[in-house]
């Protein structure tokens, strides 16, 4: 083949895979995904506690820990999480509502509490897609010891969780891209702000909203062929050696 033709077809091969790229991520930012979303908790990890207490496994309420009705001082039920699904409308790469989580922050034995919980978040996409995706992440539960110097309710015996995504399933695909799923934080202003702990103060009922955000991941970048590799060399030598001669 002569030189020219290898310099030509590399070339037209970059350029087409270039096109290609272009053109699916100008796809993936059009695309508006809508639906709604509803949670179930599943098996806790007890970490260190070891009389772990524990209700609402398989269903969107979930309460962990001894409660101590009949305690005159610290008296409370369990501590629970109950998950609110919601309708969503959002752009890829926008943060948007996923879901309400409302934390009741109880008195209980901190041996009977557990450390960790996942949430099986499912949605149902009705726009631009009409599929059903399951998502797991976890939610990191950081039951503080009280402070007897300070007031129960202060905010530094506040309990408190957070989400630790589980990367292995939270992906989806649509039209050939393919996007993920994440949870960003918690907000209590309608998305102005978002933090990434949800804190509750002991014996407090408090809700929070959810923000997730959906992301175009693009593929991989191919190892070009060698004749193409072969090309681009040949071009190098050609122009150093036009260029000796010169």
């Amino acid at each position: 083949m002569k030189l020219s033709s290898l310099i030509n077809n590399a070339l037209s091969v970059v350029a087409i895979s270039t096109i290609a790229a272009f053109g699916i991520c100008s796809q993936a930012k059009a695309v508006v995904f809508s639906g709604n979303s509803s949670g179930l908790w599943g098996k806790p990890n007890p970490g260190t506690n070891s009389d772990a207490h524990y209700t609402g496994v398989g269903t969107s309420e979930f309460t962990w820990g001894l409660a101590l009705k009949n305690d005159s001082r610290f008296g409370t039920k369990a501590n629970s999480l109950t998950f609110q699904g919601t309708k969503f409308n959002s752009n890829f790469n926008s943060l948007f509502k996923i879901g309400d989580l409302t934390y009741f922050n109880g008195t209980v034995p901190l041996d009977t509490s557990v450390e960790k919980v996942p949430l099986k978040l499912q949605v149902a996409f009705e726009s631009a897609i009409v599929l059903k995706e399951s998502f797991n992440f976890d939610f990191n539960l950081m039951n503080v010891l009280n402070d007897p110097n300070k007031p129960i309710d202060s905010i530094d015996n506040a309990d408190y969780v957070f989400i630790r995504p589980s990367f292995a399933s939270r992906s989806f695909k649509y039209d050939g891209a393919s996007y993920t799923l994440d949870l960003t934080g918690f907000s209590q202003n309608g998305g102005l702000t978002s933090v990434p702990e949800f804190r509750v103060v002991e014996g407090a009922t408090t809700t929070a909203e959810i923000y997730g955000r959906i992301t175009y991941v693009p593929p991989a970048e191919k190892v070009p062929e060698p004749g193409i590799i072969i090309a681009l060399s040949s071009l190098g030598v050609y122009m150093l050696a036009r260029k000796n001669r010169t």
